[in-house]
C-alpha cells in the first residue's frame, strides 16, 4: 500500500508500477527468482486476477456493492468479481472491443454491452443473451429503469438531418422512435452512411434518477438538451459552452447538473440559470471522461472529474480542490464504490487501480481490514506527512503572537500538545517577530558547518615507550601545518624505529648537550619535568614582593639566593644564540613621613616647565 503526500491522503490499494507491462517471458523470469523473496511470498492482492493482459476499458460497480464488472482487452473480454469472496466469479470473451456497459440489475445478473462493431450485448451469467445490431455507431450507453429503455447516443446525421438518440426497449424487445438531437450539420469530407471522419454526435447521456427523471443530452456542438421522457419533447438547451460536452451528471437532489468538456473545463450549473455557479479547469487539455457527484461520511458534497492523466475532487459549493490523484498510467473510466472511500479506474496497462481516500469514506464491507491499516498508518505522525506545515508549542505560538489564531483558521491543525502550522505562515511571522532572523540562522548554519569540520580532523595520537614528549611536538608542528601524519618523517621511518622503542635512545634533558641545544627549556629538580623559565621566575617574584614590603626595608635582608634566582633569558632577532641576564629584585623603600620637606623641593614641584622635554625635570 502506498500513500500520496497532501492534505489529503490518498491510498492506493492496488495499480501498476510501470505504464508498460513486461513481456511473457521476462515476467516469468522475474517471478522465479522472487521465490526466494519472502516479503514478494508474502504480498497480498486486495482482488485476484484484478487485471487484464493488456488494458481495461470501463468498470462499474453493482448497486448492492457485492460484484464489480468490468471490460478490456486484449483479447476483448469481461471479468465478473465476487466481493464477499475478493475473487474472480467468471471471465467471458467477446468478439468486438467494449466501448461502455451499464448494469441492469441490482447485481451483477444483467448488463448491457455497447459493442464497437455497432452491436449492443446482452449478457447474463449463464452467457451472451441477445444482440442488437445499431444503425449507426455508438458513444454513449444509459439505462432508463422507469421506461426500461436503453438510450444510445449516435455518431453522424439521421434521415431529417437531426443526431439520435437511440431507444430500444427491453420490455417490448423493438426499437421505439428515437429521440432528434440538433447536433449541426455534418460539413466533412466523404459524407457516408455513418457520417464523415469528424461528424457530429451525441457524446454523453445522463438522468437524474429517483428525482424529476429529466434527460440531459451532450452533443458535438458544445450544447445540452434536456428532455421530458414521459412526453418526449425537448424541454430546454444549454448552449454555447467551449467545445464538445464530453460528460454529464446530475446532483442528488436533481437542482444541479455538472458538464465536462473536450478542453478540460468542469462547470456547474443551476438548473433554473443557464450562468455556471463555478468552473474549473483541468489544466492538461484532455476532453474530460467521467462526472461524478459524490458525498462524504460528514455529508460534504463533492464532485469528482477525471481526464486521461488525472482525477480531480473538488468542493461542490465553491468549487475549490479537495484533493488529486495522478496515476502514472492514462485513465479510461473512473467510478466511485458509493458510500465508501474507494476509487476504482480502468485504465491503460494490466493491474487496474483502487484508491482509497478515508476523509471521502471508510473502506467497503469487502475491505475492511484496510480501515486499520490507514489507522496505523495515520497514527504515526511525523513532520514528513506534513511536508508544508512546522510544529508549533503553543509557547512558541504566544511567542510569535499567533495564539490567537487558534480555532479560527485550518492553518493551524492541533496535534497533541501542539499544533502544526501552515510553512508559509510560519515563515511571515518568524520574520515579523525578528527581522534578523536569517542572518542569525546563516550565522548557526556556517558556525556549525566550521564546527563539524573542525571535529572532523584527525587527531595526532601515538604512544611510544621512549621519548613521548619529541613524538607529542613532532606530531603538534604537524598539526599546525593541518597534516597530521602518525607515521610521517621520522615517526615512520624504520631507521628511527629503535629510537622510541629502546631506552638506550631516551634523551636526557638534565645534560649538558640538552641544554645546550635547548636553552630555553628548564628542568624542574624535583618533578623532572621540564618547564619554561619566565613562570617559574613571575612567581618567585611575586611571592618576593609580598614578603618583602612588609617583614624588612632594607635590601641587605634579603637572602642572596633569592636574589639571583631570578633568571631571564631572551633571544634577539639580530643575535645569533641566547643571552642570559640575572638581577635581583630590590624591595621599594617607604616613604618617611616624618621627614620633613624643603622649600627648594616645594619649588621645584609647583613650577611649570615650559619645555616638552622629560629629561629636565630630572
Amino acid at each position: 500500500m502506498h500513500v500520496q503526500q497532501g492534505d489529503v491522503p490518498v491510498y492506493t490499494v492496488s495499480g501498476a508500477n510501470t505504464a508498460r507491462p513486461l513481456p511473457d517471458w521476462l515476467a516469468r523470469r522475474r517471478k522465479r527468482s522472487l521465490k526466494a523473496d519472502a516479503e514478494y511470498q508474502n504480498r497480498i492482492e486486495l482482488l485476484q486476477d484484478f487485471s487484464f493482459e493488456e488494458a481495461s476499458a470501463c468498470v462499474r460497480v453493482s448497486e448492492d456493492n457485492n460484484w464489480i464488472v468490468s471490460t478490456g482487452t486484449y483479447k476483448p473480454q469481461i471479468h465478473v468479481h465476487y466481493l464477499p469472496h475478493l475473487s474472480l466469479s467468471y471471465a467471458r470473451h467477446t468478439t468486438s472491443l467494449n466501448v461502455k456497459f451499464s448494469l441492469l440489475s441490482t447485481d451483477a445478473s444483467k448488463s448491457l454491452h455497447l459493442q464497437s462493431d455497432r452491436r449492443v450485448e446482452l449478457h447474463t451469467p449463464a452467457g451472451l443473451h441477445e444482440v442488437i445490431k445499431l444503425p449507426r455507431y455508438g458513444r454513449d450507453l444509459c439505462y432508463d429503469r422507469l421506461t426500461t429503455e436503453a438510450l444510445i447516443g449516435s455518431v453522424g446525421l439521421g434521415p431529417d438531418g437531426h443526431g439520435e438518440v437511440f431507444r430500444f426497449n427491453l420490455e417490448a424487445g423493438r426499437f421505439m422512435q428515437s429521440y432528434q438531437v440538433d447536433v449541426g450539420s455534418d460539413s466533412g469530407s466523404e459524407v457516408g452512411l455513418q457520417g464523415s471522419i469528424w461528424a457530429p454526435a451525441v457524446n454523453s447521456i445522463a438522468i437524474a434518477e429517483n428525482t424529476h427523471n429529466l434527460l440531459a443530452f451532450g452533443t458535438s456542438v458544445g450544447s445540452v438538451e434536456f428532455w421530458d421522457p414521459r412526453s418526449r419533447s425537448r424541454i430546454a438547451v444549454l448552449g454555447g459552452q467551449e467545445g464538445e460536452i464530453t460528460a454529464l451528471d446530475f446532483n442528488d437532489s436533481g437542482l444541479s447538473i455538472a458538464t465536462g468538456s473536450s478542453s478540460g473545463v468542469v462547470k456547474l450549473f443551476d438548473m433554473r440559470s443557464p450562468k455556471p455557479l463555478w468552473q474549473k479547469d483541468h489544466g492538461s487539455g484532455f476532453p474530460i471522461k467521467n462526472l461524478i457527484h459524490m458525498t462524504t461520511s460528514s455529508s460534504e458534497r463533492k464532485i469528482l472529474s477525471s481526464d486521461k492523466q488525472l482525477i480531480k475532487i473538488n468542493e461542490e459549493s465553491s468549487g475549490q480542490t479537495w484533493t488529486s490523484i495522478e496515476p502514472i498510467v492514462d485513465l479510461n473510466f473512473t467510478t466511485w464504490v458509493k458510500g465508501t472511500g474507494m476509487i476504482l479506474t480502468a485504465n491503460e496497462g494490466q493491474a487496474m487501480h483502487a484508491f482509497l481516500i478515508p476523509q471521502l469514506g471508510n473502506a467497503p464491507r469487502w475491505a475492511g481490514h484496510l480501515d486499520s491499516l490507514t489507522e496505523e498508518m495515520a497514527s504515526e505522525v511525523t513532520t514528513d506527512n506534513y511536508e508544508n506545515y512546522k510544529f508549533l508549542t503553543l509557547p512558541e505560538l504566544r511567542s510569535l503572537s499567533m495564539d490567537h489564531l487558534i480555532g479560527k483558521t485550518n492553518l493551524l491543525r492541533p496535534y497533541m500538545h501542539g499544533y502544526f502550522v501552515a510553512s508559509k505562515l510560519y515563515e511571515q511571522a518568524r520574520l515579523i517577530a525578528n527581522p534578523f532572523a536569517f542572518d542569525e540562522e546563516r550565522a548557526k548554519r556556517i558556525k556549525e558547518k566550521v564546527e563539524k569540520e573542525r571535529a572532523s580532523r584527525i587527531r595526532g595520537n601515538k604512544k611510544v615507550k621512549v621519548n613521548q614528549r619529541l613524538v607529542d611536538k613532532l606530531l603538534k608542528k604537524q598539526e599546525k601545518r593541518a597534516t597530521v601524519d602518525p607515521n610521517a618523517g621520522i615517526l615512520g621511518d624504520e631507521r628511527f624505529s629503535r629510537m622510541f622503542e629502546n631506552e638506550e635512545f631516551q634523551i636526557d634533558e638534565n645534560s649538558r648537550e640538552f641544554k645546550a641545544l635547548n636553552p630555553s627549556t628548564q628542568v624542574d629538580p624535583d618533578s623532572g619535568k621540564p618547564t619554561h623559565p619566565a613562570t617559574a621566575s613571575s612567581e618567585e617574584s611575586d611571592m618576593g614582593s609580598d614578603g618583602s614590603s612588609d617583614e624588612s626595608d632594607d635590601s641587605e635582608d634579603v637572602p642572596q639566593k633569592a636574589r639571583d634566582s631570578v633568571i631571564m633569558r631572551a633571544r634577539g632577532r639580530d643575535v645569533v644564540g641566547d643571552k642570559e641576564i640575572r638581577f635581583a629584585p630590590e624591595p621599594r623603600k617607604k616613604e618617611k613621613k616624618d621627614q620633613p620637606i624643603t622649600t627648594e623641593e616645594k619649588r621645584t614641584a609647583a613650577r611649570r616647565s615650559a619645555s616638552g622635554n622629560a629629561l629636565r625635570r630630572i
